[in-house]
């Protein structure tokens, strides 16, 4: 006797198919938002990390509010960034 797929099981793999995509363009985003922070303290850009630092904190939080992050996740990242950026404004200073 073949297995029985119902119509919900289905639908259920169509969701999480979505949602998987949606996923993982939300965390790219993040991704490249947290690289472009790490690449403006790499070569001591305060100005530039400064600003990347802000987007890139905004990004994480709405990876958060979209449930793509937790938030305790986000809180640690936004904190990395957040020190290496500090640290790279205290030496200019």
């Amino acid at each position: 006797m073949p297995p029985v797929i119902h119509k919900s099981t289905i639908k259920r793999a169509r969701q999480a198919e979505k949602r998987h995509q949606r996923n993982r363009a939300v965390l790219s985003s993040v991704k490249g938002a947290m690289r472009k922070v790490l690449v403006a303290v790499d070569e001591k850009k305060a100005e530039q990390a400064k600003t990347s630092l802000r987007e890139a904190t905004s990004a994480i939080s709405k990876a958060v509010t979209k449930g793509v992050l937790k938030p305790n996740t986000a809180s640690r990242r936004i904190s990395h960034l957040a020190v290496k950026v500090n640290q790279l404004a205290a030496t200019r200073a």
